[in-house]
């Protein structure tokens, strides 16, 4: 009964840290940063609580964050590509890995003094592995999500630009207009394109600040346009020839993955309907016929 409880509480003390993990970082880095999804008092209430966290999970940060080629790092890169592009985000990241990494087996040292488990060690450092990957897992899944956000939006962002430049805009003002405009419904494909022409604006260079918008998404068809646009640029070729025929292929493709998903479907609902739908059908369908069996064939078998 002790190690039931014992692994009850271990359950609830995991699902607690973890649904305080992700609260913490939706407060700190919420999905959509743009101007338009928050407020003046929203935006001053991230901007002030998120450099104090930062400040008091710093001495943490510093035993796990990486001393050198931190800014060409893979976590870099994923940071970037899940939109926390504060200077507080690796500090937070690594600070959360370090303390949870000591958190974890010290709930499981206060779990201990009821009931010992056996190889109390192995749990100790299995415990200190979870709290310390559990960051990761975090992160890998934004990166996706917004990814999955930004792929979705992008077709309409394409078809936009085309617009644009065949209507007489030039690369850079249509690379503004598509930021201002795919912003209302897709905010961080908007951001992405905003910085993009805040860079152009700078006075980088037309590729470098391509190949940035490339680097910061993550995501292919993103990066086969800065391609296509960089080789259009160098080439001298139709920028908006080639536009089209990039959203003719990429119409293509996107009706091909479309053919694919559905493809997939009937394998994946069979587990779903085996497990789930055809044990209730059988029940609803044989139950009667099973009950009238059992009461005209129990009192024969009892009288045997």
């Amino acid at each position: 009964m002790e190690q039931n409880l014992l692994y009850l509480f271990f359950v609830v003390v995991f699902f607690s840290v973890a649904t305080a993990i992700w609260a913490l970082f939706r407060l700190l880095f919420p999905e959509r940063l743009s101007s338009e999804r928050l407020t003046g008092q929203e935006a001053g209430l991230e901007q002030q609580w998120v450099p104090r966290i930062a400040a008091l999970m710093g001495p943490a940060a510093r035993l796990t964050l990486p001393k050198e080629d931190w800014m060409k790092s893979r976590v870099r890169r994923r940071l970037m590509n899940a939109g926390y592009r504060r200077e507080e985000a690796p500090i937070i990241y690594f600070g959360a890995k370090t303390i949870l990494a000591v958190l974890f087996p010290l709930l499981v040292f206060i779990a201990a003094i009821v009931h010992v488990p056996e190889q109390m060690h192995i749990l100790l450092v299995l415990t200190a592995a979870l709290g310390y990957y559990t960051p990761n897992v975090f992160l890998i899944w934004r990166v996706r999500e917004r990814k999955r956000e930004i792929f979705n939006a992008f077709p309409e962002a394409l078809d936009l630009m085309v617009v644009c430049v065949e209507s007489g805009l030039a690369l850079d003002a249509a690379i503004a207009k598509v930021g201002d405009e795919i912003g209302q419904s897709n905010a961080a494909l908007g951001e992405e394109f905003k910085l993009a022409n805040l860079e152009l604006r700078a006075g980088i260079g037309r590729e470098s600040a391509l190949r940035n918008l490339a680097l910061r998404t993550g995501v292919d068809d993103i990066d086969a346009l800065v391609a296509m646009l960089i080789q259009a640029d160098k080439f001298g070729t139709s920028v908006a020839e080639s536009l089209r025929v990039h959203a003719d292929g990429m119409r293509t493709k996107r009706m091909l993955r479309a053919e694919e998903a559905a493809q997939k479907l009937p394998v994946k609902l069979i587990f779903p309907v085996i497990l789930l739908i055809f044990p209730s059908l059988f029940m609803v369908l044989l139950g009667p016929s099973i009950l009238t069996l059992m009461r005209l064939l129990g009192p024969m078998m009892a009288g045997q």
